[in-house]
This record gives C-alpha cells, structure tokens and sequence, in this order.
C-alpha cells in the first residue's frame, strides 16, 4: 500500500529551492519512493491513501540538536541533579518530547543527562512502546573541576544523579567513555569549559589538549561522535584541535580558532537562543536579574553573534540547537527561534537556516541515514505549514500554522496535556528571593505597602 502526498510547495532541503506543485509517495513502512513533480509521480492504485496538502508548504520534519530531555523545564541547577529519581525523569522527558514533535520536531539529540535517562525515552519510541521524536542520546557529561556540572561545594563533592560525572585523571576519563559506549550512547559530551575564569576574565579550559585528545580519539574510535561544551576561546581551540564533530556554543571563538574549526572539519550549534530568551524574558524579580545574569547574557549574546557571524562567513558549518529543558527554554516552544536568530544575527538567508534544521543537523544524528532531507529511500518525516518559512522564518514559531506532522508516514496527533510545574519540576526548597533586613523592608515599604498580618 503506498501512500500519495499532494504538496503545494516542497522544499526537500536536497537544495535550497522550494518546488510547486509536487508529490511524495511512500510505502507501508514509511520510506519514501517517489519525490518529485505530480505531473511524473505514479497514479494512485484504488485503495490508495491520498492526503491533500496542496495548500501547504511541505518540508523535512525539524531537528533540535540541543535538548536535554532530563531537565523538565528546570529554574535551577538543584532541581536538574538532585530532587527528582530518575526514572520520573525519564518519564517526564518522554511527555516532554512529545511536545517537540507536536511543534514539528521530528528528531533531537539529547546531548547530556543523568544516567541512562535519554537512552532509556530514546529506546522506549524505538522499541513502539509510545510515540516521539527520534532522539539521539549522550549519558552524562565528562566533567572535571573547572568544568560545567560540578557546581557543587568539594564538601559535597558530585551528585551520583548529576548530569555530570566527574573524573580526576584520564584513565577514569577513559573508562567512563566505554562505559557509556557499552551502555549504547551516540554521542558522549565533554564540559571542556565551565564558569570558572583567570583573574584576566579569561574562561578555563577544564581539561588540557593533550586530555581532550585522548578523550575524542577515544570517543570517536568507539564509533561515537563527540560533542562538546566550550564557550571560551582555549577550550573551542582544543575542541576543534581534537577533531569533535561538534562544538556546542563556541562564543567566544577568534580567527585562530575558526582557522582549527576549517581545518578540523567540526560544526558549531551556537544555541543562541537560551542567551536571547535569558535576556528578554527574566523578570527583574528574579535571582538571574539580581544576581547580574541577564547583564552578563546581554554581552556575551552580542560578542558572540558577531563572532559567529564572522565564523559562518568563513564557511564553518552551523548545526541549530537550543539548550531547551531550561525554564527560559520550554519544550515545545522556542525551538525555531534559533532558526530566527540565524537568519537575524548571523547573516544566514532562510533556506541556509531551514537546511541547518534539517539537512546539516541530520548528519549528527544516530538515523543520519534516514532523516533530513526528503528523498527516495529516506523516512517520510515531514511537516506540512500554513505559510512559508521562507518569507517568514517566524511562522515556525506559530503553532497554529503546524498543519500536519508524519513521523516514518505515520500522521501525529498526540494529545497536548498541560501540567502542573510544582508537581513536575518545581522541587528546590526555596520560599525568599530577599533577605529582609530592617533596611531592606523600609526600602520595599517605600515603593509598595507591605502585607499586615491579621491582628
């Protein structure tokens, strides 16, 4: 049984043209045979399905290359490690997958999470069990002292259910890499960097050349790909050095470091959109107002759009991710967003940015082979749009221009639950965002009446 697919416009991403007047056939697994003008496409058979999208714009399903399914739409790090098992973790991420393929994100790379909580949603869709994206998986982060994860006192040392595992030498580095490839990981992430500076406001490297080296030799010789966490210039240096196959953030990077990116042949996933969402939508109540957050994210949004327009001018390769599973980056709702920013802060036309969704993304991915673009012996992942992306990049942020998502040909239309995020998330112990000091309660007394307690 073949199932026939009238396109007002088709864009492949096979290029950058969008096509009228085309058609997809596929099969009953959900593989495509035919993509091309309706005038050449086989005649459907009696029985045949025929889905009417001629009004639509029809295009590749999305791909985030930057979700961490774990962290539940967390307001801080606490509530990422600590409050929640994870096996509710690994249920409420596959809920929140769910909503990425609702707003027509047919695939995602989960790079980073505690224990085998992405692996465990990744295998559970593979398997049947429930519907969802497909997903690519890491275990935790590789992490040492001047890394990101290890935010916690050396008293306390690293939470066994930290989405980072913290390691003191090579060897320990080396054994947990083939821990994680036994446990089936695509990809294993490194935290080259953190939030630890020189006193020249440098950031650190958290490991040394030498270590990131043998750390992705290692990953990669495994047959897995290596990402990493580097904002700061030493650490992108090393990473693109070493050969990853991506390089997540890379704000800071300058003209050496796009020179060792060329040469290396690494791609970069900025995830601007966490910075952009951190600066426009954190409420001056907020400790990331008080505490000089959305300063700090204004300036580094602005170094690094210019650095990283610079480095795609080069020709470095881009990949589109978010950094979604934070508060400020909700599952579901901001993913095309960085499709924005590219288009808006990096110099990309709209169709580079729709191929770095799809196409380029699509290479990172464990189904490399079957996703990203749509063509004959590739999966029938595609969504159907009111509008075209290409004339407004935006309206992929638009839900209610999300017509139709098939997943392998398959039409998705799961239920939107809404939930509640005290149940869910909310479990860091926090009941003040002051300290009321005599001075400090005369100070709020002048601006607004404070509540009097019943006599």
């Amino acid at each position: 049984m073949k199932t026939h697919v009238r396109c007002g416009t088709l864009f492949s991403a096979v290029d950058q043209e969008a096509r009228p007047g085309q058609t997809l056939v596929y099969d009953d697994r959900g593989v495509l045979e035919f993509v091309g003008p309706t005038a050449q496409a086989p005649k459907a058979a009696p029985g045949e399905p025929v889905l009417d999208h001629s009004r639509h714009f029809v295009m590749p399903g999305l791909i985030d290359i930057h979700v961490h399914l774990a962290y539940g739409n967390a307001k801080s790090e606490e509530d990422i490690d600590l409050y929640s098992p994870l096996e509710f973790r690994a249920l409420r991420g596959l809920f929140f997958a769910q909503k990425l393929l609702a707003a027509g994100y047919t695939a995602l790379c989960s790079p980073g999470d505690a224990g085998q909580v992405s692996l465990s949603i990744r295998n559970a869709i593979r398997a049947g069990l429930f519907d969802g994206p497909r997903v690519s998986a890491a275990g935790p982060y590789i992490t040492a002292r001047q890394s990101l994860t290890d935010w916690y006192p050396t008293w306390i040392g690293a939470p066994s259910t930290s989405i980072g595992r913290l390691v003191a030498n090579r060897d320990e580095a080396i054994e947990e890499i083939r821990v994680q490839a036994k446990n089936g990981v695509d990809c294993v992430k490194i935290a080259l960097d953190g939030i630890q500076r020189r006193p020249d406001g440098s950031l650190i490297a958290a490991f040394t050349e030498d270590e990131t080296s043998v750390m992705v030799r290692e990953i990669q010789r495994l047959g897995r790909k290596a990402v990493v966490h580097a904002i700061g210039r030493e650490a992108v240096l090393y990473a693109a050095r070493a050969g990853v196959d991506v390089i997540f953030h890379a704000f800071d990077l300058d003209d050496e470091c796009i020179e060792a990116v060329l040469k290396s042949g690494s791609a970069i996933a900025p995830t601007l959109t966490f910075q952009r969402n951190i600066i426009e939508f954190t409420q001056d109540r907020e400790p990331a107002s008080t505490n000089g957050r959305v300063d700090h994210a204004q300036r580094q949004y602005e170094r690094a759009c210019k650095n990283l327009a610079k480095a795609h001018k080069a020709g470095v390769t881009m990949m589109a991710g978010t950094d979604t599973g934070f508060a400020v980056t909700p599952y579901g709702e901001w993913h095309a967003r960085e499709l924005e920013i590219f288009v808006d802060d990096l110099g990309f036309a709209p169709a580079e940015a729709l191929l770095a969704a799809t196409r380029t993304n699509a290479r990172f991915l464990a189904d490399s082979d079957k996703v990203g673009r749509l063509e004959p012996d590739r999966a029938a992942d595609f969504v159907a749009l009111d509008g075209s992306p290409l004339e407004n990049i935006s309206i992929l942020l638009d839900k209610s221009r999300i017509q139709s998502v098939y997943l392998a040909g398959k039409h998705m239309a799961l239920p939107q639950r809404d939930y509640d995020p005290r149940e869910v998330t909310d479990k860091a112990l926090v009941s003040w965002t002051d300290v009321y000091s005599q001075a400090r309660v005369a100070e709020l007394r002048r601006d607004k009446p404070l509540r009097r307690a019943a006599e």
